[in-house]
């Protein structure tokens, strides 16, 4: 395994990715550049706890400390946009260069970018989804919901973390949103911690990987085994891996290449092996 952002482990990278068609796989790090803070990237001083979705489902305060938490953190996730890295996956899909998209965000920012064929392998945040009956709703109707019976919360100055989620302690004055077509409980249609990716969408991905000539990971610590285990079915298959990530990641000791850097800055070195 190469490691750095020397020249030569970017142009070995560079014939790695030049070489077939790739398979792709982004987290958190491709997002930054849009504004939405990561997990686990260099200088963050401690790891957020996401709530999982057994504390979701413990009972209306966990309930309540959610969607008080969320709709704080959707005045910057719901209008982040796409940025290079984004916009330079889109021209390979154009190309032909891609044989598929898994992203482990939940931001839709691929989507926004123009990509067509992306896995959410976790779902997306803009879709919010009823518990109790199934029924699905844009999430901007559901935050405008919040914001009429909630006046003024969101006014508040709060320190912002991943995936929407905000800094704040006191959540006990918020009023949550009921599912309009049952009164059940609302959620986004998003993979919580301690949840898991539907199989169906497993077995997609590990047919694009059969697929792919080598598998590309941009901004992702691997550090959750549900996009660690893609990257293991390549290096089983001999598939060569780069892995482009701001400090180690999971799969580093799998990967043919690692290069640490920033994925937008590297991504259009490597984009030089296509022109």
């Amino acid at each position: 395994m190469d490691v750095g952002a020397d020249r030569g482990g970017v142009e070995q990278a560079a014939r790695i990715v030049s070489a077939g068609r790739l398979l792709v796989l982004t987290g958190a790090g491709v997002s930054t550049d849009s504004g939405i803070p990561d997990y686990r990237g260099p200088g963050r001083l401690a790891t957020p706890t996401p709530m999982t979705i057994q504390q979701l489902r413990s009972g209306p305060e966990a309930m309540q400390r959610y969607w008080a938490r969320a709709h704080l953190g959707w005045a910057r996730m719901g209008h982040a946009e796409p940025n290079a890295t984004h916009h330079t996956l889109v021209e390979w899909e154009r190309d032909g260069r891609l044989v598929g998209l898994v992203t482990q965000n939940v931001d839709g920012l691929h989507e926004r970018a123009g990509h067509r064929d992306v896995v959410d392998l976790h779902g997306r945040v803009d879709r919010v989804l009823c518990m109790d009956c199934g029924d699905v709703t844009p999430r901007e109707e559901v935050q405008r919901r919040h914001e009429e019976l909630n006046p003024g919360w969101s006014e508040q100055t709060v320190v912002h973390g991943p995936d929407g989620d905000v800094q704040l302690e006191d959540t006990s004055g918020f009023v949550v949103a009921p599912c309009l077509a049952c009164g059940g409980r609302l959620r986004p249609d998003v993979v919580f911690f301690g949840g898991s990716v539907p199989k169906p969408v497993v077995e997609h991905c590990f047919d694009l990987v059969a697929q792919a000539s080598a598998v590309l990971v941009l901004g992702s610590s691997l550090h959750v085994m549900s996009g660690l285990r893609f990257v293991r079915r390549a290096a089983a298959l001999g598939t060569p891996v780069v892995v482009v990530n701001r400090g180690p990641t999971r799969g580093d000791p799998l990967a043919t290449v690692k290069i640490d850097a920033g994925c937008a800055e590297t991504l259009g070195d490597l984009a030089i092996a296509f022109a």
